[in-house]
């Protein structure tokens, strides 16, 4: 391939990224920008034992492992495993809800679940499966499994959720 000098003094010009409309705006002559100070996390470790699942969370028809994430960030994540208890009566689970959450994960870890995500259809997930929840997407559980165990992953970890059924 060919090597084309510039003229001297020239500027060679690149075309516009794609990306151009997207960046930051410029910043102003003489103002700094300095990232947010943020403490450092700590580090945790959580053993997997029985006695560790409570019966203390958002829904009654599961158990819940604090993996202790929240503290560690000071409240920028929480990280938990839900394991859903029973058979599942759709009666109870399906309620339409949303969380107000800048991010939230779900790993399926053992057995399977369903979920219907206002304007994304409906989902059966098995072992190794995850979605990405778009912020405050109306949705609800319909089926899932014996023993099946989600791991879920929320910022920031105080986050609301908005019931929307009774």
């Amino acid at each position: 391939m060919a090597r084309v000098k510039a003229k001297a003094g020239s500027r060679s010009k690149k075309p516009a990224s794609r990306g151009a409309a997207r960046r930051a705006p410029a910043r102003k002559r003489g103002v700094t920008m300095t990232p947010k100070p943020r403490r450092p996390h700590k580090f945790v470790k959580s053993h997997l034992r029985e006695e560790h699942f409570k019966a203390d969370g958002l829904r009654t028809y599961a158990h819940y492992r604090d993996l202790g994430v929240k503290d560690a960030t000071h409240g920028m994540a929480l990280a938990h495993v839900i394991r859903f208890v029973g058979p599942c009566d759709p009666k109870v689970v399906s309620k339409n809800h949303l969380h107000e959450a800048d991010f939230q994960m779900i790993y399926v870890l053992k057995g399977s679940i369903t979920t219907e995500i206002e304007g994304h259809g409906v989902h059966t997930m098995h072992p190794g499966d995850c979605w990405l929840q778009p912020h405050s997407a109306v949705h609800r559980v319909l089926d899932y499994s014996d023993g099946c165990e989600v791991l879920e992953i929320v910022m920031p970890a105080n986050f609301k959720t908005v019931e929307l059924e009774k």
